[in-house]
């Protein structure tokens, strides 16, 4: 099963611990167990809102949301299960520092 996993900013993250993957030794562990499809980094900067209402299209720059929480990227995986997509999750940095949102692929 396909898993998305939002990698999010979050102001109560705490900072790193002993012991913490980083970013590069998360992305070697899951590339190397082939678990990791791809990822990337979502810059906010760069982010657009495409709204269609009736016969116009509104562009603005966004995200615009109520929380401090932005999507700063993103990872697709494979995993047997669900439990194992959230152990996935959990052992990325951003799990402490962020938060890792954890959507499984709808199946046709």
């Amino acid at each position: 099963m396909r898993y998305l996993l939002l990698i999010c900013t979050d102001p109560t993250g705490e900072d790193d611990a002993p012991g913490d993957l980083t970013i590069d030794e998360w992305v070697a562990e899951t590339d190397g167990s082939g678990e990791r499809i791809v990822g990337e980094r979502l810059p906010v900067e760069t982010a657009k809102v495409v709204r269609r209402r009736g016969d116009r299209v509104h562009v603005t720059d966004g995200p615009f949301a109520e929380s401090k929480e932005q999507i700063a990227g993103f990872d697709l995986i494979e995993a047997d299960s669900l439990e194992r997509a959230l152990e996935i999750a959990a052992r990325h940095p951003m799990a402490r520092a962020g938060l890792v949102e954890v959507r499984q692929f709808y199946a046709w």
